[in-house]
């Protein structure tokens, strides 16, 4: 049998962790208060832009949008907190491409059915592996999964590589040297994450290796007695 023809015949799976390993996932190491100005900074650097940001907290989806609007970059927020004709227009609203970038939590994002995203922002990493990859499926593998991810959310990025057994693309975002000083009073200030002490990403990395041989080594007094 070809090859062609072995690739023809594979079978594709449509499950929640396969359909994020095909979809392209890449993600910004970056400081909590330079998410903001890191995250306008790319949007400056789209021109068909449809994108939708999740955030931790309803707060943060507020501030968030207030930044990027005085970015000129034609953003809303939608949550439980407003009323539900206000979320509604702005849901229309980007429906319609009269709003670029749609921000909102999981507990919202789950609720709706969105098309034609360009880009799935994942301003905040979920707790839970599970909300990370729903919000990778709302791309239908079409738009791309950006993650910004601080020091602090090393164990829960780890946790999501290990669940969708992926390691998502580290990339530098071209051309952004930081947060101007005339925009640091309007970031939004970052959420704090209450699961697990945060370790070194690259040193829980270059040990994660070593955990099964150590553990099957004997000890110093067992190797004494032998």
């Amino acid at each position: 049998m070809s090859e062609q023809t072995d690739q023809s015949e594979k079978k594709i799976y449509y499950d929640d962790i396969s359909v994020a390993q095909r979809t392209t996932q890449i993600m910004h190491i970056v400081d909590s208060i330079d998410k903001a100005s890191m995250l306008a900074h790319i949007f400056k650097s789209v021109d068909d832009l449809h994108a939708i940001v999740i955030t931790k907290t309803k707060r943060n989806a507020d501030a968030l949008s207030s930044y990027l609007q005085a970015q000129k970059i034609n953003a809303a927020a939608i949550h439980s907190n407003k009323r539900a004709q206000e979320n509604d227009t702005v849901i229309k609203g980007f429906e319609e491409g009269e709003v670029n970038v749609l921000i909102t939590t999981d507990m919202i994002l789950q609720s709706l059915e969105l098309t034609n995203i360009t880009h799935m922002i994942s301003y905040d990493l979920p707790l839970e592996p599970t909300h990370y990859l729903s919000r990778v499926g709302c791309l239908h593998e079409r738009g791309i999964s950006i993650a910004l991810v601080c020091e602090e959310q090393d164990s829960q990025l780890l946790d999501i590589e290990r669940f969708m057994r992926h390691e998502m693309q580290e990339k530098e975002v071209e051309g952004y040297t930081g947060t101007p000083e005339s925009d640091a009073a309007l970031t939004p200030k970052p959420a704090k994450d209450q699961k697990k002490k945060p370790r070194h990403r690259k040193q829980k990395r270059k040990t994660a290796n070593k955990t099964d041989q150590t553990d099957n080594k004997p000890s110093e007094d067992e190797q004494a007695e032998k």
